[in-house]
């Protein structure tokens, strides 16, 4: 099988689940070609494993301290220049497109009628699951932005809907006794907010990676780091907490190490407050609407409520995609859920909500009191 896989280059979240399932195809019968779009080349970092990767410019939205604007959004879009990308990839040679949220190869396989298949985070919200803030233009972009042929949507819990676990890094790092500092990664405020923020908390050791900073330094009590993949992996399993905004991979990294959150969503992104919204639901984060001194010093103090247990999602996925019985998720889906183990307090919490659910795999101390 020969694919085409188009991932969205804004932010970082696609690309890392994108370079998990290029470790999953890796090695099994099929060929796959790499196309983003939504930055610039000279943007992108750790990229050896897509090998000669095509890229567009692709449709984006600009961003700045922390919020969406729709405006500069609207003015800096190139729609021309757009359906001109989509009319010139050619995919003749290709069985199926795999999609990330990436519109230029989802445009291209509906109007070449070939085979389509999304898997993102954003075709969860195809289904009936918690949104946050959602506008009519919110729904009409989930649909219309990257529309496919069949999609599998990515979350931290099935709702009761066709939805899969998220897919996460197979980490390579030995685990790692947890360091006094916390890890703070907000792309999308200002660095010069953030570094204002932590200055209020001078017992607190941080280190904060960001697009801005250039080379490593240390400023007060901060350590900050260029945008680096070991590196960010590296303190990632060390740290004692995440700062960070409302995407999706960061959070199901964390939570997957058990790590506690702090998350301030970007404003104006529909996506990032359902995001939040859900994980304070399921009582595995600390929301806060802007980067405020009160919530942080009340988070410093919490704790981590556990370790949320996700299965090779990645793997799993790479081979039912070349099976190509597209239109039945069934039974993967009840696959990868048997495998997920929630703490106690989130498994009763989602219980509560979702009744009926299936598959939460709970504690042995839970299930005995739920016999008594």
């Amino acid at each position: 099988m020969k694919i085409l896989y188009g991932i969205q280059g804004t932010g970082n979240g696609h690309i890392s689940r994108a370079r998990e399932m290029a470790r999953a195809f890796d090695g099994l019968d099929c060929e796959v070609d790499y196309y983003f779009s939504g930055r610039e080349r000279d943007k992108f970092f750790d990229m050896a494993c897509f090998g000669d990767y095509q890229l567009g410019k692709g449709l984006t939205f600009v961003t700045e301290q922390g919020c969406i604007q729709r405006l500069k959004t609207w003015h800096q879009l190139d729609l021309r220049q757009f359906r001109q990308e989509v009319k010139r990839l050619d995919l003749s040679c290709y069985d199926v497109v795999l999609n990330d949220f990436e519109p230029v190869t989802a445009w291209a396989a509906k109007q070449q009628k070939v085979p389509s298949l999304s898997l993102s985070h954003q075709a969860a919200f195809l289904h009936d699951v918690p949104k946050a803030n959602e506008s009519v233009f919110d729904r009409l972009l989930t649909r219309y932005f990257a529309p496919t042929q069949y999609q599998i949507g990515l979350h931290w819990h099935h709702f009761n809907c066709p939805i899969l676990p998220p897919i996460i890094p197979c980490f390579d790092i030995p685990s790692r006794q947890q360091q006094p500092f916390i890890l703070v990664y907000l792309p999308f405020e200002s660095l010069s907010q953030i570094t204002d923020l932590l200055s209020h908390f001078q017992q607190v050791n941080f280190v904060c990676y960001h697009p801005d900073i250039e080379s490593q330094s240390q400023w007060q009590n901060v350590q900050l780091k260029p945008l680096s993949r070991e590196g960010f992996h590296h303190h990632l399993h060390q740290c004692n907490g995440v700062v960070a905004n409302g995407g999706f991979e960061l959070p199901s990294e964390a939570i997957s190490l058990g790590k506690k959150l702090l998350l301030k969503p970007l404003q104006g992104q529909f996506e990032q407050s359902s995001n939040v919204a859900t994980l304070a639901m399921m009582g595995l984060a600390h929301v806060t609407p802007s980067l405020d001194v009160t919530t942080m010093r009340v988070w410093l103090d919490s704790e981590s409520v556990g370790r949320v247990k996700i299965p090779d999602v990645a793997s799993e996925v790479s081979k039912w995609v070349l099976n190509k019985e597209w239109d039945d998720l069934d039974a993967l889906k009840e696959e990868l859920w048997q495998q997920v183990e929630f703490p106690e307090s989130v498994a009763e919490a989602m219980s509560e909500h979702y009744p009926e659910s299936q598959y939460i795999t709970t504690t042995p101390s839970l299930i005995k009191s739920l016999v008594k």
